[in-house]
């Protein structure tokens, strides 16, 4: 079995990859992350504390376990907060992938890297791998400085981007979408909700999943994953709504200027997915297959 290595697995896709792992066996399991152990079940995976801001423990971590492949989830994603602060957002996106390729040159170590449809302006989606990138925020910019870090180095790499990522995790410390929407409107808030942005939203178990395979199938290049279902951010909300049987008189729909974010959005992405299919056999869920999955897990 492969033994891989997972940065940011407190996050929400590296607890899935964790749960995945336990659940299926297929890898052996390196979990790390800033601070300790956030994932409840403490056994059968090994856990290390990586901040990858800091090369020589990484260098560290990485010479003691030895991994034959590294799935980099650890980011700064929130789009605005990368925009007020581009240093510290260049140092996580970007500056964390340098220090991860040179060790995975040296040691001959897969590199999965996880980027974003922002890479893309939203002119024309939903997009294939070869398109053109053209970020319209800084974060979508670091991502494509990754990228490019990535595709010009001499590792064994993987670039899988996706799209509006949601899901529960065990400490809800993150809230997605999802969550969010079904949140306020149980608690009849008002809520402000973009009519001009379409996407493909992800389930994290997919998303999880097609990490895995990467690993599995050494899939190199890029590979687009995110769910089967294109829609605006609005429909998507009204669909939670519909489906836990909440009001939609609170959803209010806006235009994206209206918000007055720090960060420009792109319009519509969305993704072609034949590649991951066909390359990967990766086979994501509808989102409302993805909305029962979310309400099986808030009853355990």
């Amino acid at each position: 079995m492969k033994k891989i290595l997972v940065t940011g697995s407190n996050g929400l896709l590296g607890q899935k990859i964790t749960e995945k792992v336990l659940a299926e066996g297929r890898v052996n399991l390196v979990a790390t992350s800033k601070g300790g152990n956030r994932y409840p079940v403490k056994e059968g995976y090994v856990y290390a504390e990586m901040d990858i801001l800091d090369p020589s423990q990484v260098s560290e971590v990485i010479e003691k376990y030895r991994p034959d492949a590294i799935i980099h989830t650890a980011a700064m994603t929130n789009v605005d907060t990368c925009e007020a602060n581009k240093e510290l957002c260049h140092q996580l996106n970007v500056n964390a992938v340098n220090t991860l390729l040179s060790v995975c040159e040296e040691k001959n170590i897969q590199l999965i890297h996880l980027s974003t449809d922002f890479v893309f302006d939203g002119a024309d989606g939903p997009y294939k791998e070869e398109d053109a990138v053209n970020p319209v925020s800084y974060y979508g910019e670091s991502k494509v400085l990754a990228e490019e870090l990535i595709k010009n180095s001499k590792a064994n790499w993987t670039i899988l981007r996706t799209i509006l990522v949601y899901g529960i995790s065990n400490d809800m410390s993150r809230s997605n979408i999802v969550l969010w929407a079904k949140g306020a409107l149980e608690k009849a808030s008002p809520i402000n909700v973009v009519n001009d942005q379409w996407r493909m939203p992800t389930l994290a178990e997919d998303l999880a999943e097609a990490c895995l395979l990467a690993v599995e199938k050494n899939a190199n290049g890029i590979y687009h994953i995110s769910g089967k279902d294109y829609m605006s951010i609005a429909d998507l909300v009204r669909k939670v709504a519909d489906y836990w049987k909440l009001d939609h008189s609170f959803i209010n729909e806006v235009s994206s200027a209206s918000l007055n974010q720090t960060a420009k959005r792109p319009v519509k992405t969305g993704f072609v997915l034949d590649k991951a299919i066909k390359d990967l056999g990766y086979n994501p869920h509808s989102f409302g297959e993805g909305l029962v999955i979310l309400e099986q897990q808030m009853k355990r």
